[in-house]
């Protein structure tokens, strides 16, 4: 009788779910085993969600930005009030239902696509066996959800736990008035001030997000500027974006603690306030800073990164080594120092990206089942950050460049000469692309605009096909488009190539 290859997958976000498709396709025997339903963090608490979240919180702020400018009129129902009220407004509990209502109808559909091509889920934890088998298999015990455990025999196994978020121990969240990004879906109503504290990808995102939904909002950032990973210039557009909008930024600040307290007492009413009540006990939250500043709102929401999910799942008994973060170290193709055993997406601490987390899956399907397959190049990768406007990038960095880690040329283009932007309204942004300075050869780009997530993908396609500024500036763009400012900062880039060769 044929062997057939067993595979077992621990985890079921985008790492896990994308090698299962992969390795049933190939032929494998492959059972996930998953604990909160497929998609994982990046289904159910994540991605879906939070820019679910944020396309409603876009509506808001293209209609607030830009409807007098072009020339919609909306009926006041406060004519005689100086300052009227808000005209658009948002019902966050029927939001946060439909957030919730989409990741999971989204899960079921992971779900049912791995089933259908023949993989087996399993609910519940999985901890490797210290020892390899002789015939160098692994095992894995399942402990399910009603305690009962099965253990699993498998040729190759993937970790893909993902991460869950990092906690200060004098910050803990309590799910109601001080949160972490997993715990915001339950809301029922907007918070009316919010402290996010941390200015990275996840706070910079819901900051913008909750102040477009009308929550006045104040960003504690422990650097110089918000999202200190992302390109300097587009971090600034950003940052006079959330101020011009109201937003209080506040920089250099590092959160030590945040506790609940007591509001101020109504001035009229026969009654006292009950705890939970306007008024009452722990309906703020206050901040302390690490200068000693305090500062009260609301909600507080905690964005201060992640903790891998790496503890107790006997890796370092099994030959897994661990960086002293608690990640799986990985070589290009994702196998762990262990033999036949691979790890997948933000375990790994690669890059903290779903396609990223996909693509290592995948990688390692192919390699353990004889495809052929190419190392991971994280100089190919597209990421975004879903701000309004939104920061897209691609290959090299400025940071890069300024590192003297490569030498390339840049051209940066407002996106306020473009024509369709100033049909739109849209002010703020540019187009950035790096090359090489003899070739010409696209090494990076950056787009910082609505919808940049889309914008980003020619620029891309050239990075990773080794295209020329020349072959860009040289293919027709539709007139007019954000687009065409793709096209005309690759001319602008091979001008100059020219007139230095000249």
């Amino acid at each position: 009788m044929e062997h057939v290859t067993r595979i077992v997958i621990i985890g079921g976000g985008p790492g896990g779910y994308e090698a299962a498709l992969v390795g049933a396709q190939l032929g494998a025997e492959v059972t996930v085993v998953d604990c909160d339903g497929l998609g994982g963090a990046s289904v159910l608490t994540d991605c879906v969600p939070s820019k679910t979240l944020i396309a409603t919180a876009e509506v808001m702020t293209t209609f607030d930005s830009s409807h007098e400018e072009l020339g919609i009129i909306v009926a006041d129902d406060t004519p005689h009030v100086d300052t009227p009220a808000r005209i658009v407004g948002v019902d966050l509990g029927k939001v946060n239902r439909r957030v919730k209502r989409l990741a999971l109808a989204q899960s079921h559909d992971i779900t049912a696509s791995v089933t259908r091509a023949g993989g087996r889920v399993m609910r519940g934890r999985g901890r490797l066996e210290p020892a390899q088998a002789p015939d160098g298999s692994r095992r894995v015990v399942v402990t399910a959800i009603d305690g009962s455990s099965e253990t699993l025999t498998a040729d190759a196994v993937l970790i893909a736990t993902g991460a869950h978020p990092r906690e200060i121990p004098d910050a803990l969240p309590d799910g109601e008035r001080i949160l972490n990004w997993k715990q915001v879906y339950d809301l029922e109503e907007l918070p009316e001030e919010l402290i996010v504290v941390g200015s990275g990808v996840t706070g910079a995102e819901f900051a913008g997000a909750y102040q477009a939904l009308g929550s006045t909002v104040t960003l504690v950032s422990s650097r110089d500027r918000v999202l200190p990973g992302e390109d300097p210039d587009a971090a600034a557009v950003l940052e006079d974006v959330f101020r011009r909008r109201g937003m209080n930024v506040m920089a250099r600040s590092r959160a030590a603690a945040a506790k609940r307290v007591p509001g101020p007492a109504p001035t009229q009413g026969p009654s006292s306030p009950k705890a939970g009540e306007e008024g009452g006990v722990g309906d703020r939250v206050e901040v302390t800073l690490s200068d000693g500043r305090v500062i009260t709102g609301t909600h507080c929401l905690m964005a201060v990164g992640s903790i891998p999910n790496t503890a107790d799942m006997g890796l370092d008994e099994a030959g897994v080594r661990l960086k002293e973060s608690g990640h799986i170290w990985t070589d290009g193709v994702s196998r762990t120092t262990a033999p036949g055993v691979y790890a997948a997406g933000d375990c790994t601490g690669v890059l903290a990206l779903a396609s990223v987390a996909a693509m290592q899956g995948r990688i390692a399907m192919y390699h353990f089942l004889g495809s052929a397959v190419a190392p991971l190049d994280l100089k190919t990768v597209s990421a975004n950050v879903f701000t309004d406007p939104e920061i897209a990038t691609v290959g090299y960095s400025q940071a890069d460049m300024d590192g003297g880690l490569i030498d390339a040329r840049v051209v940066k283009l407002p996106l306020l000469r473009n024509p369709r932007a100033k049909m739109q309204g849209i002010r703020d942004g540019f187009v950035k692309i790096f090359c090489r300075p003899g070739t010409g050869i696209v090494v990076g780009g950056v787009v910082v605009s609505p919808r940049a997530s889309e914008l980003i993908h020619p620029i891309s396609i050239a990075v990773d096909n080794n295209m020329t500024v020349e072959q860009i500036a040289n293919t027709f763009t539709v007139y007019p488009s954000l687009s065409g400012s793709i096209a005309e900062t690759a001319r602008q880039l091979h001008a100059r190539k020219t007139q230095r060769e000249a």
